[in-house]
């Protein structure tokens, strides 16, 4: 995530952010199907680092550019208010990915035993893939507005002439 994160946020700024957030949620999709077919009650925590660290790239991948599309979005005296309805949409997400998650694990499985435990664990983390691979299609599927055309032409135009902040070179929305 420390290595990835940087580069998508700046990268997402000169191409734009739908290709990566949609890639970090197939990753973390990817990731979790993946922990899904691992997951029993002898498998060694090493054997999880690779869907683990394909997780943490995803998310790398989706933070950063969804900030600079929200950011973007808005007129620089909006960017207060729409930071912050962003980070108060992403907890409430938390919050009910774990309500519904939660509920999925113990409709299926408990804590009285390992094997308990992962025959809870499988069916909820394969629900957590099928959410996150459908969001994955959500930011290729979502029609541009004529805001992303002005914000693409904006950080072309900034890219030509070596602007740090190519967003910003894109006139306000109305």
């Amino acid at each position: 995530t420390m290595v990835v994160s940087p580069l998508a946020g700046f990268f997402s700024e000169r191409i734009g952010s739908r290709v990566f957030m949609a890639a970090g949620l197939a990753l973390q999709a990817l990731a979790l199907g993946w922990l899904g077919t691992l997951v029993s009650v002898h498998e060694s925590y090493a054997s999880m680092v690779g869907p683990f660290v394909l997780a943490g790239a995803g998310m790398a991948l989706v933070f950063a550019p969804a900030a600079n599309a929200v950011l973007s979005s808005v007129r620089t005296d909006q960017a207060g208010q729409a930071s912050g309805a962003t980070n108060a949409i992403r907890e409430l997400g938390g919050v009910l990915g774990i309500a519904i998650l939660a509920t999925v694990f113990t409709s299926h499985g408990s804590y009285a035993s390992p094997q308990d435990y992962v025959n809870g664990l499988v069916p909820a983390v394969w629900v957590g893939a099928a959410v996150l691979g459908v969001g994955s299609l959500i930011p290729i599927l979502l029609p541009f507005s004529t805001r992303d055309s002005a914000v693409a032409h904006a950080a072309a135009e900034a890219a030509e002439r070596g602007s740090a902040h190519p967003t910003l070179a894109a006139e306000p929305a109305a």
